[in-house]
């Protein structure tokens, strides 16, 4: 069972990394549903507002880097593969 401080400082924590993480998802999902309906260059510009909000989610610790990392490398590698068809 947490103290009342860890539990304070969660709750802290948790309202200043929900927006970032929610911004960072929401990026990913319109990059995924432009992908997905062919829209490349609705794409196009969506992955860059994406891997923006990725980076700046690792830069702040909300996710780790090297999973910021994948999750531009899939997102990427899905817009490459849909290019390329």
């Amino acid at each position: 069972m947490p103290s009342a401080k860890s539990a304070r400082v969660g709750v802290r924590k948790k309202a200043r990394n929900q927006p970032v993480r929610t911004k960072a998802r929401t990026c990913i999902a319109r990059t995924r549903r432009f992908i997905e309906s062919g829209d490349l260059g609705g794409a196009e510009s969506e992955i860059t507002s994406a891997i923006s909000a990725l980076d700046r989610a690792a830069q702040r610790g909300v996710i780790h880097r090297n999973s910021a990392s994948r999750r531009k490398s899939r997102l990427t590698q899905a817009l490459n593969k849909a290019k390329a068809e």
